[in-house]
């Protein structure tokens, strides 16, 4: 018996037809929301780098949770912008810091609203490394090691639902699992930044949370854009040392290594859509030369085609919109 052509087209006729076999779905309950908090009062700064996002005072945090939670997006992750630094970045682990002042601000309003922190030195340090530096200027690991479980103890304490180490030392996961565990928080989870690169897409950020090194760059501790491989090491790494989720940042260049760390290891896997993928998008459109609906949602879409289970992305309020628009 002969079988007709197959005849791909008749499925793409109409929107109705479409989605009926739509093999990917994107949703809010997709996103998570960055968040970068700061002292003060009435500060709704925006990053000049970044439009549409903003620095933000902890009295303006009760407003965008509900904001959030009106459009159906779960979570944010906070990044401090403390009012001074120092060597030892010690406004990282304070416990009167401004992300322990955030979580609990965030917590006070809306005690079930899920908040991630961000757990790295560089917003801290007077030099803008991730890390405690030895006399030639390096980053010493296993100091480091040390502030971080400090900084991811004190998140716990304030309230936080979920631990994000950014620094890319090596053993941080470990060492923050142990510390946590040590001090009651064996059920907060780390989301690892597993797979990080040292990326020329993260420049928007750096003015936004003023983390900037002072002097060199990041290449001796975050990875080489060049390498696949790694990837897969440094993840596996990260779940051998209790690592509840795993994360590829950047997203939009590194869509290869999220497919293969989410088949290689089945995680719950994290893409974070970075600011300087933001950035572009934003000046792009505002020079009329895309449709910036379309291509931030088909890119989003991407991402969770390659894998992520979960899209770290300051596009989550306009994305949220759009699909609910289109509900």
């Amino acid at each position: 018996m002969e079988f007709p052509a197959y005849r791909p087209r008749r499925l793409r006729r109409t929107e109705a037809l479409r989605s009926l076999v739509r093999e990917t779905t994107l949703s809010p309950a997709d996103f998570v929301y960055p968040l970068f908090v700061m002292f003060g009062t009435g500060v709704r700064r925006e990053v000049p780098s970044m439009p549409g996002v903003y620095n933000l005072s902890l009295d303006q945090l009760p407003a965008e949770i509900d904001e959030l939670k009106a459009l159906g997006v779960p979570a944010v992750i906070l990044f401090g912008i403390p009012d001074a630094k120092d060597e030892a970045g010690s406004g990282a682990y304070a416990e009167e810091g401004v992300v322990q002042e955030a979580i609990r601000a965030i917590k006070a309003h809306d005690p079930d609203f899920t908040v991630i922190t961000d757990v790295c030195m560089c917003e801290y340090t007077s030099h803008g490394h991730c890390g405690a530096l030895d006399e030639h200027g390096c980053v010493m690991n296993d100091v480091t090691l040390e502030m971080l479980a400090s900084t991811a103890v004190s998140h716990a304490e304030a309230g936080a639902d979920m631990v994000a180490p950014s620094d890319m030392m090596d053993g941080r996961v470990g060492a923050i699992r142990s510390a946590l565990d040590a001090e009651g928080y064996s059920e907060v989870p780390i989301m690892a930044y597993s797979a990080k690169y040292a990326s020329a897409y993260y420049g928007p950020f750096r003015d936004a949370a003023d983390s900037a090194p002072s002097f060199g760059d990041r290449r001796a501790y975050q990875m080489d854009p060049a390498n696949g491989e790694e990837a897969l090491r440094e993840t596996g790494l990260d779940i051998a040392e209790g690592a509840d989720i795993v994360m590829v940042k950047p997203a939009l260049a590194y869509m290869d290594v999220i497919r293969r760390v989410k088949d290689e290891f089945g995680y719950p896997t994290a893409a974070y859509n970075v600011s300087g993928e933001y950035a572009m998008v934003k000046a792009a459109a505002r020079n009329g030369w895309i449709d910036e609906r379309r291509l931030v949602l088909e890119t989003l879409t991407g991402f969770k085609r390659a894998g992520a289970d979960i899209i770290i992305t300051y596009h989550a309020k306009d994305a949220a919109r759009w699909l609910k628009e289109g509900e």
